[in-house]
């Protein structure tokens, strides 16, 4: 089905006509329309043009009024101060429009993007062998919308999650298990009486205690130095007990993503490991093209404008003096294999705000190396940190690092409360998946409501308030409206073009049509956070609606029909517009 031209653009195209009539010499000119309290839009742009073109700018604004055909569209345009334009739209178009978007249930009108590429959006990166902890939610969350996001507008998205499974901590690892065999209370992965989140446990306690001998014991260390070597030549018993820890850890990671309500494929994961194959050509080739340079025995980049505390330029090392290879390395031969294998225009990466001086770097490398072209963008999308009440690092009373597995069991608890005191008719099995959907999604809507490269305060008493800008409310609008919906009976949703509007269905109806816009942004933007606003200014406007306009026991069977058309419209656009942020709606609560 075709997209639908919203009101917005509809009326930008005839009042950008309307201008190069008045005003020829301004060509193509943007009205710069936007939403107004005073009338359904107003139209900025006729100050700065006047100014350029040096006349009177009301006088030019009657000019454009006098070239406006009203009657269809526009009802009522009228020149409001020293020259903006005041511009009321017709009942008949707003209902018109939405039944166009209402008949294409799938999409509700939206357009793919002009010029779809592929992106390689690199997020969720937990670390083999640890358990994930809060600090990595914002990445898997954050990147599973961008990834909704992406596809729903057309784009070819490539999901890649860079775990850490590779370095000089598996040495010790590896190491520390053969000495001490017996603290591992091992079963194998596959056995069904080990739960991921149990195999996880033991190994991140073994983690830790060969991090204390590794950091204590220098005999210790040397042993584990050489485990390393011993793993990156591929010796057959130390590659086999290092994919054992990577098959227990995948089994942990799919159980947190799917509490998360998130799709995480295998393909899909290619960590660190899987980029070994191309370090040495990596360096080789920085080294010929002049790109790196050795410095003190180690493979280094400078930058002019990169530099220490003591003015001293930091360089990004790329490899080691010892020969070992860093961060750098890997993470140039990612690049590598996503523009030449992948052949990604864009390469997108969900990290921890606190790298952006790594990754600048790292572009900056790529693109003197010529592997980052100018058709190739490489951007970081920088999030910052989880806090807690207290606005300080979220951590554990004892001063622990708070595991994911414990947050997210503690948000369904909660929401599980709120849905329990709220349901009527809701089973005790209906309310378990109730406060899964409601749980997760206030943990996810939190997350994604903060513009990305801000921290946030992890406030769970908030997250799951049936007030304010949170998943629940959006999610008890939309179980809201399913319930009118069931009440209606035989009675369907039908839009009546002829009717006249109260000025609540007026304002619903202009912002559920602003849907495409505020999706096309946020995806061109990878912005979540636009779209969240957006969907909680509709849940609120729905919300006036239902105070202020009978949808039952409106005044006429074609006003019935109607409403319950605004309302299925407003229930359909929340229930795609939280899909694409990766939340359920629920059809009762």
């Amino acid at each position: 089905m075709a997209p639908v031209t919203s009101l917005s653009a509809s009326v930008t195209e005839r009042l950008a006509s309307a201008l190069s009539a008045a005003l020829p010499e301004a060509g193509s000119a943007d009205p710069l329309l936007r939403r107004s309290d005073r009338a359904d839009f107003q139209a900025n742009g006729i100050l700065a043009l006047a100014k350029k073109a040096k006349a009177n700018p009301r006088e030019l604004a009657t000019g454009v009024v006098s070239q406006v055909v009203t009657g269809d569209v526009i009802k009522d345009i009228e020149v409001s101060g020293p020259g903006f334009l005041n511009i009321t739209l017709t009942d008949k178009a707003i209902t018109e429009n939405l039944a166009a978007r209402y008949a294409d249930p799938d999409r509700l009108g939206v357009p793919y993007a002009d010029n779809p590429g592929t992106t390689v959006i690199d997020y969720a990166q937990p670390n083999v062998a640890k358990e994930m902890h809060v600090g990595h939610l914002r990445s898997a969350v954050i990147g599973d919308a961008a990834v909704h996001l992406l596809e729903f507008t057309g784009e070819t998205v490539v999901r890649r999650h860079h775990i850490g499974d590779w370095g000089t901590q598996f040495g010790m690892l590896i190491q520390y298990l053969d000495e001490h065999p017996h603290e591992l209370d091992h079963k194998d992965a596959q056995d069904a009486q080990v739960s991921g989140e149990e195999a996880m446990s033991n190994l991140d306690r073994l983690y830790k205690s060969a991090r204390r001998l590794f950091d204590s014991d220098e005999e210790f260390k040397t042993r584990a130095r050489r485990r390393v070597v011993d793993l990156q030549a591929g010796d057959p018993h130390t590659l086999a007990t290092w994919q054992r820890f990577v098959d227990e850890s995948k089994i942990y990671f799919f159980s947190v993503f799917e509490k998360l309500d998130m799709e995480v494929r295998d393909p899909d994961i290619v960590g660190e490991s899987g980029y070994n194959d191309m370090l040495a050509e990596t360096c080789r080739l920085l080294e010929e093209s002049g790109v790196a340079v050795r410095s003190e025995g180690a493979l280094c980049v400078f930058f002019d404008d990169v530099k220490g505390p003591d003015g001293n330029p930091v360089p990004l090392i790329v490899q080691k003096s010892d020969g070992g290879y860093g961060y750098a390395a890997t993470d140039l031969s990612a690049i590598r294999d996503r523009v030449f294998n992948l052949k990604a225009n864009t390469l997108l990466y969900v990290v921890d705000a606190r790298q952006s001086l790594h990754f600048k770097m790292v572009f900056e490398t790529a693109r003197r190396a010529g592997w980052l072209g100018e058709d190739v963008h490489a951007v970081q999308l920088a999030f910052g940190t989880v806090l807690g009440k207290d606005g300080k690092p979220f951590k554990t009373r004892e001063g622990e690092t708070v595991r994911l597995v414990d947050l997210l069991d503690e948000a369904v608890e909660r929401a599980s409360a709120v849905v329990r005191e709220k349901a009527l008719d809701l089973s005790e099995e209906e309310i378990a998946e109730r406060g899964a959907q409601v749980g997760i999604g206030a943990v996810k809507y939190a997350d994604l409501s903060t513009s990305a490269n801000r921290d946030y305060k992890f406030d769970l008493d908030q997250m799951v308030s049936l007030n304010g800008d949170t998943s629940v409310y959006l999610q008890y609008a939309y179980a809201r409206i399913q319930s009118i919906l069931r009440k209606a009976g035989d009675v369907r949703p039908a839009a009546h073009p002829e009717l006249d509007l109260h000025e609540a269905e007026r304002a619903l109806g202009l912002h559920a049509d602003a849907f495409a816009e505020a999706v096309t942004e946020a995806a061109a933007e990878y912005a979540p956070h636009k779209l969240t606003a957006y969907l909680y200014q509709l849940a609120s406007l729905y919300t006036t609606f239902y105070d202020k306009c009978p949808v039952l026991k409106a005044e006429t069977p074609q006003q019935v029909e109607n409403r319950l058309f605004l309302c299925d419209v407003t229930a359909r656009t929340l229930h795609r517009g939280m899909a694409l942020l990766g939340i359920r709606t629920p059809e009762r609560l």
